[in-house]
């Protein structure tokens, strides 16, 4: 007899997040209510205790993994899950709030929604701004170039955080995503390794018919940072940024996307952000891109 599916499966991806893990794995049975789910945890070979904590729990799947990336790891911890009508995709420094899930699966219904994003808020309890426009060559520097939130991909307007709505994107630290709309779009884009590929895959979802729905009726805390920022990681969110520019937009617009975000690193590293000297070398000097990306033989990332 075939199993009934389950509603959702759980799937986070960690490395080094032996701090934070475990408040989100305590958090899951309140915030999913009546719902049935599975926890599957992709760990990618975190060297700090986090697979020995993981392993010592009854309530989670845990999936050792090297470290290829963040969305091949969703993408293996998804595979390793049972079937359910949703995945549910988790960053290790996130908790959610009771009854948090069954407020997104009960969005995630309507016809035509692909992805729910929580209103979420920081460690502090502050409302934290996850909801963002698509990139456009007037969005390359945002708010630090501009002040002007007009040419900001953040929306950073409290009043968009009060009603349920459709946006362009959300940052992926919590996403509920209908799992048909993951199985079209293939899951998410392992090439990106790290950074955009919750952009990229609401963007494909979006010209595939599939909406992202932000919904403040669903809370969850995220700190953000838990498995740590380097230059490194920096280097390859801007140069993701212009990849996925690239892919959307073609060659001739993808060089003013590259042009102005050398522009943005400029300003940055003379206002003193150290991290921008090293990605500005980068972006000029390919040898020099971190190697997970495959973008290191031309100028114009791919």
């Amino acid at each position: 007899m075939t199993p009934t599916p389950l509603d959702v499966a759980a799937v986070v991806v960690t490395y080094n997040s032996s701090r934070h893990i475990a408040a989100l794995l305590d958090s899951l049975p309140e915030a999913m209510g009546d719902l049935g789910y599975s926890v599957v945890v992709v760990d990618n070979a975190s060297t700090d205790g986090t697979v020995d904590l993981l392993e010592r729990r009854s309530d989670v799947t845990v999936v050792r993994s090297i470290n290829d990336g963040y969305a091949a790891g969703i993408n293996r911890a998804v595979r390793a899950s049972p079937e359910a009508s949703a995945i549910l995709i988790l960053n290790p420094d996130a908790t959610l709030d009771p009854e948090s899930v069954p407020q997104m699966f009960h969005t995630l219904r309507r016809p035509g929604v692909g992805v729910v994003a929580p209103r979420v808020r920081d460690q502090h309890g502050r409302l934290a701004r996850t909801l963002r426009r698509r990139p456009t060559l007037g969005r390359v520097g945002g708010l630090s170039f501009t002040g002007l939130s007009l040419f900001a991909e953040r929306i950073d307007d409290a009043s968009r955080y009060v009603s349920e709505h459709e946006v362009d994107w959300a940052t992926g630290a919590i996403l509920l995503v209908d799992r048909r709309c993951f199985d079209e779009l293939g899951g998410l884009d392992e090439s990106f390794f790290l950074y955009s590929e919750e952009t990229d895959f609401s963007l494909r979802a979006r010209d595939l018919g599939w909406a992202t729905v932000y919904t403040p009726k669903a809370g969850a805390m995220h700190i953000g940072g838990g498995s740590g920022e380097s230059a490194a990681t920096h280097t390859m969110l801007m140069l993701n940024r212009v990849r996925l520019y690239r892919r959307r937009a073609g060659d001739a617009r993808a060089w003013l996307y590259f042009g102005l975000t050398v522009l943005v690193e400029l300003r940055r590293a003379i206002l003193g952000q150290r991290r921008s000297w090293w990605t500005l070398k980068a972006l000029f000097r390919p040898s020099l891109r971190p190697p997970q990306l495959g973008a290191s033989t031309a100028i114009l990332p791919r």
